[in-house]
């Protein structure tokens, strides 16, 4: 066998063998010097809004974390990709970070997105924990966790907060659901499940899909007509803008309940925000608490962004500060492979507490299949901000 400096420098070598790996879909070697955590979500498209929240609040995190000396003494690099709520360009933001050298995911933000992604962190090793990745496959894989509720928790909570507040629980409810996405009847088949256990009475029980997301007057009339003064929409705010909108055109004024995907109501582009008053999601986050972390988060959100931030932020910035307890915990550093780092991370995961969180009133926990133990909350809508309701 010939010895290889009689062809090639070892300059090149070197070079051909990095080359040979990187075809090989190897991730690549990073500087032991800082901790590269990478972010994907949308912050372009219909969910922009929810993926520019994340992005901005992450760098909150990070930045108040380097501000403070970092992890274990190490500093971090952050860089976001948009994926337009798109699974394929989400795949190609995976990429993209893993050629910059990110070691950690916060991503996705959105629920089809995060389970293509996951089946690459999944074969890479890589730990990933989503701030709003619903759906169950999310976090199918031992190296994914969550912060937000998975889609069945949240339709169990919402059925369980309905039937125990007292202004609500003699409701009769119609439901109006998205069939063609996974995120809206993965929530719906939990709440009706739960429903029935509890003695809800479910008098209208209705869908769309999103061909049809546009007019709602059949669903609104048949829930009228069965005399419905609670409508559960586990949907995303445009659809529910819509919903709110065309109810108020036809003079019918139940209550409305919805969940995560509901955030960002307030911000929908010419839609008259006196329509939301009154309005339920379950969500843990209030940009209006008063404890001395969420203003300080909120305050920060503001002056970085000009606007008041929505669960989908509080999660993300929870989400870092989750990434730094768990490292610290197993003294987690840069120089460690990305495989072993995802391993580290992932067991430290069902180890740690997390104390200092906005999306919790308590601590924050996870099992190992990647669940989060929070307190489920609602908020109310009044005088056009949300309010933790009791």
């Amino acid at each position: 066998m010939k010895k290889l400096h009689r062809v090639l420098s070892v300059a090149t070598a070197c070079a051909l063998a990095m080359s040979m790996l990187a075809g090989c879909g190897a991730a690549k070697t990073t500087s032991s010097n800082t901790f590269k955590i990478g972010g994907i979500g949308p912050t372009s498209g219909a969910a922009a809004i929810y993926g520019s929240d994340v992005r901005d609040a992450i760098q909150i995190a990070v930045d108040e974390i380097n501000e403070k000396g970092g992890i274990n003494g190490y500093q971090i690099e952050y860089k976001f990709e948009d994926d337009e709520h798109n699974a394929e360009k989400s795949v190609n933001a995976y990429n993209t970070l893993k050629d910059w050298g990110m070691q950690m995911l916060v991503g996705c933000v959105t629920s089809a997105p995060c389970i293509a992604v996951s089946e690459k962190t999944h074969d890479d090793g890589m730990f990933q924990l989503t701030p709003s990745g619903t759906a169950v496959n999310c976090v199918q894989y031992d190296n994914a966790f969550r912060l937000c509720f998975s889609d069945p928790n949240q339709g169990k909570a919402s059925a369980q907060y309905i039937a125990g507040n007292a202004e609500l629980k003699g409701s009769t409810i119609a439901i109006i659901y998205d069939s063609s996405t996974e995120y809206s009847t993965g929530i719906h088949d939990s709440f009706v499940a739960e429903a029935g256990s509890l003695g809800l009475n479910i008098a209208v029980d209705s869908s769309f899909t999103v061909d049809s997301a546009t007019d709602f007057s059949v669903q609104l009339q048949s829930a009228k007509d069965a005399g419905a003064d609670l409508i559960f929409l586990p949907i995303y705010y445009q659809e529910a803008s819509l919903i709110l909108t065309q109810a108020n055109t036809m003079g019918y004024d139940p209550t409305f309940f919805g969940v995560d995907g509901m955030d960002g109501i307030l911000e929908v582009e010419n839609f008259d925000v006196s329509l939301a008053e009154g309005v339920y999601l379950l969500t843990p986050f209030s940009a209006t608490a008063e404890d001395e972390l969420t203003v300080n988060f909120v305050n920060k959100f503001k002056e970085k962004t000009g606007h008041v931030p929505n669960q989908f932020g509080a999660d993300a910035y929870d989400a870092v500060y989750a990434i730094k307890a768990v490292a610290e915990l197993k003294n987690v550093t840069p120089s460690m492979a990305v495989s072993e780092m995802g391993a580290t991370m992932a067991a430290g995961m069902t180890e740690v507490t997390l104390d200092n969180v906005l999306t919790s009133p308590t601590t924050i926990t996870w099992t190992a299949d990647g669940e989060p133990n929070k307190d489920p909350r609602a908020v109310i809508i009044q005088g056009g901000v949300y309010v933790l309701a009791e």
